[in-house]
Parts: C-alpha cells; structure tokens; sequence
C-alpha cells in the first residue's frame, strides 16, 4: 500500500456533516502495538476511519505477561474483545503477598468474586501476545480500519487544521486528518513533534519468562497472583494462557541499562539474583525454560500531549514502571477517551487538546501511583517491618478498596 491512505466509505462522526470523514481523512495511527490497535477500535466504534501503521513487518508484540484490571476488562467488553480473549485469561482470586525474606504471608489482596463485584467487571492476567491477538483479530474485521507494515513515521511536512502529511522511513507519504503517537516508550512522534527529551534509565531491570504448568510442583501456582517483597527486589507470578503457563517478573536493581524491550540472557546471571528469595519461589523459577531483561525507563512528566491534529498516547505520553501493573490499561483508556473527544468535538484540533487534559491528570496521578509503589515494595529494616505490620493489620479488603479510584475508572 503506496500514497495517501483510503477511506474505505463515508462516515459520520456525533451530529457532524455526514460526508465530514471522508473530506479530512483517516486517523493516521503510528504503532500497531496494544495501544494503537485499541485506538483504531475505539475510533471505529464512533465512526471515524484510521490507518495503523506499524514500523515492523509482521503485527507481533514482546513480553510476557500483563495485568488487566476491572477498569480495562470494562474497556475490552465496550469494544467487542473480550470474548475472544477470555478463553486464554487467567482470572486470580486473590494477591497473595508475601516478605519475600521468610516466605510468609502479609495479606491477601481480594479479586475474584470480590472486585468484580464491587466494579462490575473481572480482573484477568493474560499473555502480553494473546491480548494483542485479540485486538488485531477484532481490528482485521473492522471495514473502517486499515493495517499497514513496515511503515515507521519519520516526520511530518505539514500539520495544520486542513490535516497532517507525513512520511516514513520508507519514503511513503501519508495523509489523513489526525496523527497520533502510540509508537511506545522510544516514540518517534514525540520525539520529532514534542520534545527532544529522551527516557532516563532507573536502574532497574524486569526479569521474565514463563514457565509451563508442572501440576507435580505441588503449589497453586495456576489459581492466584504471588507477590514476594525484598529491599531493592521483588518476584511476581500469575497463571497466563488458560493456567497452562506462570507468567514471572522478577524486579531488580541492575547497574546497566538498555533499550532492548526483550534482551536474552543467562540463567547463569539470574540465578545469583534470587538466591535470597523463599525456596518455594525458586523452586518454581528453576523450572524457566529461559529468560529476558527489560530496562524500565522513565519520563519526567510535563510536556505537552497534544498539538494541533496530533496526539500522543500510552507510553509515547506517559511511561509507567510497573508496579502497579497499569500500563497496557492506562493505554486502553487514553484510547477510548481520545476517541470519544474527537467524536465530540467537531474541531480536532480541540478535541485532543481535551483529550491530553483529562488523561494527562489521569496518568499523572498512576505514574506517581506506580512509583511509589515500587519503593514500598523494596523497603528495608524498621521501614520494611512497619510496611508489613501495616499490611497484616489493615487486612486485603481495607488495601484493596484503598484503589477504588485506580480499579473503578470509567469512560
């Protein structure tokens, strides 16, 4: 596919003009991960025709496992993909934390019945690939969505009211009404239309695999999500892919960096990592069939989200470290706001300016969420005794209704 992208029929948008799609064009989507994929379902949903582009050859997606909480479940069931993935989602009936020194239990974070009860939804764990297959099969049926590979953005020559051209790494121009970064942590789009800023490393890498379910281990692992606390590290693990895998991360504080989403390395290195965790977890980690290291990244908040016709969103707009296990949500929901806005708003231009302020003060307050998060989990000594006093004596009802503002979001 050359040149402008088509419209592949006219459409309407709120109570505009009927004909007013096919006048200003598509939505031109830069990235085909989980958040550009998302976007173009949103916006096919309120009428409004897209083109993703995704940079690679073959629409894939990296990693392992993710979480996905009521406020994204509610998402996947409004767009029509919840079906196709929930056969493949675990579905957790608790968090079960643990001092990952001694092994023993601090609290259970009730999920299950419990909080899909309390905000209507269920909250899953799922394989980062079978989430984005879902999508990109509900995407593929979609008339109003067009896919294209091999299509990385470049720059833009003209960004104005009428419109935005672009073209990519492969000297193909594009057309269309609207741009929208979801291009991921190393953004493209914001880096050549935004802010020359780059992520800043934080010393910190997530350790994954996942690992296939020996029933003869003799642990649950396949019904719950485990969490193991240590100063500067911790383990986490949940049933993935129908309980026939355990998806694991374990968080350590690593001196170098890179910018490789999914570096091999060897068990060898890992080994030595989590040798002072419980014997029960390491036990189950000697049976990883292999490894990869991702470097967490951040940046500082602040710059600008929307300008003009165009628009960042999920990690181009705000990287989110992952101790909160929001980020491929948080995605979820910019999408479904930014198209929501663009439907609204018969001027673009004001609609993702709309867009940018309400997920901006969103997103700041779960990047801060997340953050903090992360060093209450590697605290140590009398800090580290008082987190697990707290956590005993508060009980996992009390912990978890303290995040009805994260779990209860709606569109």
């Amino acid at each position: 596919m050359t040149g402008a992208a088509p419209i592949l029929r006219p459409d309407t948008v709120a109570d505009t003009d009927p004909s007013r799609w096919l006048k200003l064009g598509p939505v031109l989507i830069a990235g085909g991960g989980i958040g550009g994929l998302t976007t173009a379902l949103a916006l096919a949903r309120r009428e409004i025709p897209s083109v993703v582009m995704e940079r690679r050859s073959a629409f894939s997606e990296d990693g392992a496992g993710l979480q996905i909480g009521p406020n994204g479940t509610a998402i996947l069931r409004r767009l029509g993909v919840a079906s196709a993935l929930e056969p493949d989602v675990g579905v957790p009936g608790a968090i079960v934390v643990h001092d990952g020194r001694d092994g023993s239990v601090l609290t259970r974070l009730p999920l299950g019945n419990w909080i899909e009860r309390r905000h209507g939804t269920p909250y899953w764990v799922a394989h980062r690939q079978d989430l984005h297959a879902a999508l990109l099969g509900k995407a593929k049926s979609e008339p109003l969505i067009t896919l294209t590979l091999d299509a990385a953005f470049q720059n833009a020559d003209r960004i104005s009211g009428e419109g935005v051209r672009i073209q990519t790494r492969d000297h193909r121009t594009w057309t269309g009404s609207t741009l929208i970064g979801a291009d991921g942590l190393w953004s493209s789009v914001r880096q050549g239309l935004f802010t020359s800023a780059e992520p800043r490393p934080t010393g910190i890498s997530a350790v994954r695999t996942t690992i296939p379910v020996d029933h003869k281990l003799g642990a649950p692992w396949q019904r719950d999500t485990y969490v193991y606390m240590r100063p500067d590290a911790h383990i986490v693990h949940y049933p993935v892919r129908g309980g026939s895998e355990i998806a694991v991360v374990c968080i350590l504080h690593t001196p170098t960096s890179s910018q490789d989403w999914s570096t091999t390395i060897d068990r060898a290195w890992v080994e030595p990592q989590i040798a002072a965790f419980p014997a029960e977890v390491r036990k189950l980690l000697a049976t990883a069939p292999g490894w990869k290291r991702w470097s967490l990244f951040e940046l500082e908040p602040g710059h600008a989200w929307a300008n003009g016709n165009v628009a960042l969103l999920g990690d181009a707009a705000h990287p989110l470290l992952p101790f909160l296990a929001q980020g491929a949500v948080l995605a979820l929901e910019d999408a479904v706001v930014l198209a929501d806005c663009m439907a609204s708003h018969r001027d673009i231009a004001e609609g993702l300016a709309r867009y940018a302020r309400i997920r901006s003060e969103r997103a700041n307050k779960v990047v801060a969420a997340s953050r903090r998060n992360g060093r209450i989990y590697h605290l140590d000594g009398a800090m580290a005794a008082a987190r697990n006093l707290t956590l005993r004596t508060l009980g996992g009802e009390r912990v978890m209704a303290g995040y009805d503002w994260l779990y209860g979001w709606r569109a």
